[in-house]
């Protein structure tokens, strides 16, 4: 007899996860986050805790390790398949161990098992990651923590593993959550502001250049942790020459100097009094149900301001899509004042009611439409990145950039950091995120304006370097530059220079029949000791890189780089084994899944139960838990939230996994009898 639903119920049941301590230290532009979860096991069997939580999608993780008692363990990056079988092995010999790993379909999605925690032990899990900051519309920085994970949508047919994702209301979430930020620069910092309660900003000299800032206490978990740095006269060329790891191989990305270089393109006036007034503006407005609320008013209301701005002459088209897809117009007409009335009235009827988040569909259909001779086509993608097909969704994007720019918008909190920016990445374009409606004006012209300017092309990175001394690219080629918005380049440095010698780079380009030639000197000698910052950065981008493309060689080259570098990657995990701890176990393991946040606007779920949100199920994890005589997942496909007496599934012990499939969600239910 079912006696209660969920793994968190009305009834209190135990969670393992007891609070999240968060410290960053932001360094100009760059942020290192050190991330600390605290885990007690008060049931009276061991117990395997699993959390699946959300990064920035750019974050390069670089470190964990796992404190039981007195012990620390610190983790090693190996082979996604080799650090599972270990984590296998370590648990079915009575070890403890922990693994992190990257979604395969999403790089903003971490998963993280706490296995073998004994009744009553404690454990403190720590990772670590380092992250570059945006640059807003206002000239500000934006550092955001994301808390709210909402769940994705797996299209039909979709192939590959992904993860679960245990969701509930932020008014349920049975964990704390503390949170401070060190900022420094070598300019004065001007303020700190936020959306969310901190408390007073407190200065650490007189100068001004370093600030700690707090979360107040009591946070609801209702939303992302925004920050929001405005420096004294912060945006301007500059280099940073790293040194390498201490006696690490040279020739290793990790025993090499390694460089960022920060451009900050600025055009005459001359050259913007010929920003065109010609374009084929193509929106693709998400309307599935999990942009039901406050979203979908968000969204209409940024394309509504996108649409009264645009010139007279360009043409134009919106697409709604969901689990299919619709255009306003047969194709993309001429916008004059008859047109945009027609496109308001329908775009002010819009609502979320489309179902799933099918959106390879709409894109695939914008693309093999022509493009207008003489209109650069502008694709516009409004959407809250609640789709479980990430990478693919990128990758058609990149296929076909050479085509149209892409901007993206991420509307409402917890919008997917790696879908949003992925896709104006791969499209040469801009990502902005839209989570109230204080910022947005500023962050839709600042787009509108970005795509009125036209492409600059011809972008090459030339250097100049000492004889003895020779440069590796890190990251991919740079194929679109805005004006006063930063472009970041790194590089691998490798052989010998004399003490005091400089290098040189110079960024080359064509805007509008202008050639610009942006020149930077730096010493070859580090400057500072940055902690091997800009390494895992620089690391992460290589990684990110070569990722998009295809081929058992490119994998290799990737694990290579991730473990030398200690930075994670789609196709590494974080391991780590406790193996003084050899206590038999008595009995199956209880697996025991952390609820993260979701978003009230998504769905309207019952409050009172935790559920689970799969993507799809790992094969591996299938055959762990079923080995740990967990659950069976068995299922059965419906239009409707099936009640519960047509549920049926297969007991192993005190759990059983079910899965129901609704329009645009696939629902797994853990029941505890």
């Amino acid at each position: 007899m079912v006696v209660s639903c969920g793994l968190l119920t009305a009834n209190k049941e135990r969670v393992p996860l007891k609070g999240i301590e968060v410290e960053v230290e932001v360094k100009d532009h760059v942020a290192v986050v050190v991330y600390t979860q605290h885990y007690e096991n008060k049931e009276d069997k061991a117990i395997e805790a699993v959390f699946v939580f959300p990064l920035p999608g750019d974050a390069a993780v670089c470190h964990f390790s796992a404190k039981i008692g007195q012990t620390e363990i610190v983790a090693e990056v190996k082979e996604k398949q080799e650090a599972r079988e270990e984590y296998d092995d370590a648990l079915s010999s009575g070890q403890q161990a922990f693994l992190l790993e990257e979604s395969d379909q999403s790089p903003d999605i971490f998963s993280l098992n706490v296995g073998s925690l004994p009744p009553g032990e404690s454990a403190s899990i720590r990772l670590e990651y380092v992250t570059e900051l945006a640059v807003e519309a206002d000239s500000g920085l934006r550092f955001c923590l994301p808390v709210v994970l909402n769940p994705r949508y797996q299209p039909q047919g979709s192939e590959g593993h992904g993860v679960k994702v245990t969701a509930v209301p932020a008014s349920l979430v049975p964990y704390s959550l503390s949170f401070s930020a060190r900022v420094s620069s070598p300019r004065e910092v001007l303020k700190v502001d936020s959306k969310c309660s901190l408390e007073p900003l407190q200065y650490l000299n007189k100068e001004k250049t370093q600030a700690v800032v707090k979360l107040a206490a009591g946070h609801k978990f209702d939303r992302d942790i925004e920050l929001f740095i405005y420096y004294k006269n912060a945006h301007q060329p500059a280099a940073v020459v790293e040194a390498g790891k201490a006696f690490a191989t040279p020739g290793t990305i990790i025993g090499d100097p390694v460089m960022m270089l920060s451009v900050y393109p600025e055009f005459s006036q001359e050259v913007m009094s010929s920003i065109t007034t010609s374009g084929e503006f193509v929106f693709l407005l998400d309307r599935s149900g999990s942009m039901d609320g406050a979203r979908i008013s968000s969204a209409r209301d940024t394309l509504l301001l996108l649409l009264k701005s645009l010139p007279v002459g360009c043409y134009f088209n919106i697409y709604s899509f969901g689990s299919s897809f619709e255009p306003i117009f047969q194709n993309s007409i001429e916008y004059n004042e008859t047109t945009l009335e027609k496109a308001q009235k329908k775009v002010e009827e819009m609502r979320a009611d489309m179902g799933g988040t099918e959106i390879l569909k709409p894109l695939n259909h914008i693309y093999s439409q022509p493009c207008i001779p003489g209109q650069p086509r502008q694709l516009f993608v409004f959407t809250d990145g609640e789709v479980g097909n990430t990478n693919a969704v990128i990758s058609l994007v990149k296929k076909n950039s050479s085509s149209h720019r892409c901007f993206s918008f991420g509307i409402g909190e917890g919008a997917s950091t790696a879908l949003i920016t992925g896709l104006a990445k791969e499209g040469r374009g801009y990502a902005q995120f839209i989570t109230g409606a204080d910022r947005m004006q500023p962050k839709v012209m600042q787009s509108l304006q970005f795509a009125l300017q036209p492409a600059v092309k011809d972008i090459s990175v030339n250097w100049d370097l000492p004889e003895g001394v020779s440069v590796t690219p890190l990251s991919p080629p740079l194929t679109a530059i805005f004006k006063g918005q930063r472009s970041l380049i790194y590089a691998q440095l490798t052989g010998q220079s004399a003490e005091g010698t400089d290098g040189h780079v110079t960024v080359t380009y064509t805007l509008a029949g202008h050639s610009f030639h942006d020149k930077l000197s730096f010493p070859l000698q580090p400057t500072e000791d940055t902690g091997l910052t800009v390494h895992r950065l620089g690391a992460r981008t290589l990684i990110r890189c070569l990722e998009t493309e295809k081929g058992e060689e490119v994998k290799k080259k990737v694990v290579e780089v991730s473990v030398q570098s200690g930075v994670s990657s789609s196709f590494t995990s974080f391991i780590a084994v406790n193996k003084t701890s050899r206590e038999a176990i008595h009995g199956p393991l209880l697996q025991r899944r952390i609820p993260g946040v979701w978003s009230r606007s998504c769905y309207s779920l019952s409050q009172q139960a935790v559920v689970p949100m799969m993507l799809s199920h790992s094969m591996a994890k299938a055959s762990r838990m079923q080995s740990h005589g967990m659950a069976r997942a068995c299922s059965m496909q419906s239009h409707a939230m099936a009640p519960a007496a047509m549920l049926q599934g297969n007991t192993l012990d005190s759990t059983t996994l079910v899965m129901v499939l609704r329009p645009n969600l696939r629902v797994f239910l853990l029941w505890t009898k």
